[in-house]
């Protein structure tokens, strides 16, 4: 049988797990999160058993299927020995090669990314047929080198050019199948294309254009933004192995009164209903994260992990999607979910609250708060608007002037979750925008400002 390569890429997360086959109706899986839903439907389609589970990496912003894969299926979990994981696994060290019976997977010491980071060459006799980088060289971009350590991110910038370049002595017509791509803040800003090639990197990549080490080095660091705090927990999690959970998950069910008790010990809310649900109402305090494929980056970003959340959503909404995009991330603090949702919580007599939405041009006499990432800030924004990355607007929330305040982001979503992070904060007039810098532009028939970054 000829081998096949399937992405399977995850928007929300900007990440792709490959599924190999191999013969006898076994696969490999590659970089698969603990979601692994994915992964199963394209094995069950093709009546594969997963037998392999590679990691290239110890990820920081998902947990791994490796462990769910060997205890549900029997895989074999290969990654590299220095990674020291505390589950079974076969340890790689640079240059080591797997059978994978009639397939090859040899292990290419690609430090950089993480400090044992591996790429996976995959080899069908002496032939390479491509390589999975992992972190190591993107689709135009390579991944960051400051999550391990944020005072090693030049040391470890400077292993990831040593790493590339190892990496483009392959052969030019070789697959180049990374982890990471647009939309993960894993990597430095890239295009969003998936897969490449060796040959197409060489001459596109701009970090791998880069003049000398020095260059690259400078053009990586500088490329780096913000990125959501679970990063700095999931890799520990990830060596001492993520914990197995049921394929089936269980979200109880909660009673007003239970859901008030557990409220009363420090509970969190999150409300994941549409922002027009939200905005008409919502139960006071509750966090607004709206249901769609970046959940899971922003309920790690800004819900706590350390608290019990409770989930309110719409009876249309997948409870099974909210549980997985929770897991994938490490939020295993999902308690329950609150029977009948705001409605019911209504006909018990308890207060909810409601928040304006605005249209982009109608905030005037409002302070303006745009809570996009500061490279979307730079591109273009409502003049004198105050920018607060989304991200940090917990700490910063206290600090902004009372007044009426006007939320943007760029269509609503975020900018919602921030309304609802400020009303927590104590701030009582608040509207929501609905559209960003470009909407209140072609509205007003004005030029953006930019930074000038």
């Amino acid at each position: 049988m000829e081998p096949m390569v399937i992405p399977l890429v995850d928007e929300g997360l900007g990440n792709s797990a490959f599924l190999v086959t191999l013969d006898d109706g076994r696969a490999l899986a590659v970089d698969a999160s603990r979601d692994l839903r994915a992964v199963r439907a394209a094995a069950a389609t093709r009546n594969l058993r997963v037998a392999f589970a590679a990691d290239t990496h110890l990820h920081a912003d998902f947990l791994s299927g490796a462990r769910q894969l060997a205890a549900r299926d029997g895989a074999t979990v290969l990654a590299s020995s220095a990674g020291r994981r505390e589950f079974g696994h076969i340890g790689l060290e640079d240059g080591d090669e797997v059978d994978l019976g009639g397939l090859c997977l040899r292990a290419l010491g690609t430090p950089g990314h993480t400090d044992e980071h591996l790429a996976f060459l995959l080899l069908d006799g002496q032939c390479p047929l491509g390589v999975f980088t992992g972190g190591s060289m993107l689709v135009g971009s390579v991944a960051r080198t400051d999550l391990v350590d944020p005072d090693r991110t030049e040391e470890l910038a400077r292993a990831q050019y040593r790493s590339v370049q190892r990496l483009l002595t392959l052969p030019d017509d070789i697959a180049v199948w990374p982890t990471h791509g647009a939309g993960s803040f894993c990597s430095a800003p890239a295009g969003g294309e998936r897969t490449s090639s060796i040959a197409r990197e060489r001459a596109t990549n701009p970090l791998l254009r880069a003049a000398d080490e020095d260059a690259f080095v400078a053009a990586l660091i500088g490329s780096l933004g913000s990125f959501p705090p679970y990063f700095l927990r999931l890799g520990e999690q990830n060596r001492r192995g993520p914990a197995v959970v049921d394929s089936t998950p269980k979200v109880p069910s909660l009673t007003v009164n239970e859901a008030r008790a557990m409220l009363a010990r420090g509970a969190q809310l999150v409300d994941v209903r549409p922002v027009a649900s939200f905005a008409a109402a919502h139960i006071p305090g509750s966090l607004s994260i709206a249901l769609r494929e970046v959940f899971a980056t922003w309920l790690g970003w800004v819900a706590p992990h350390d608290k019990a959340i409770i989930i309110v959503r719409e009876a249309t909404q997948d409870l099974d999607e909210i549980f997985w995009q929770a897991a994938k991330v490490g939020y295993d603090n999902l308690i329950g979910e609150l029977a009948g949702g705001v409605a019911g919580w209504q006909q018990t007599g308890l207060p909810v609250t409601s928040t304006r939405l605005a249209a982009a041009q109608t905030f005037v006499g409002r302070r303006l708060v745009d809570v996009r990432q500061a490279s979307e800030f730079a591109a273009g924004h409502v003049p004198h608007a105050t920018h607060r990355e989304l991200g940090t607007l917990s700490a910063s929330a206290a600090g902004l002037p009372e007044g009426p305040i006007a939320v943007m982001c760029g269509h609503g979503e975020r900018a919602m979750t921030a309304a609802s992070m400020l009303e927590r904060a104590g701030h009582r007039d608040v509207v929501t925008v609905m559209g960003g810098p470009a909407d209140w532009a072609t509205g007003q028939e004005v030029a953006l400002e930019t930074n000038g970054w």
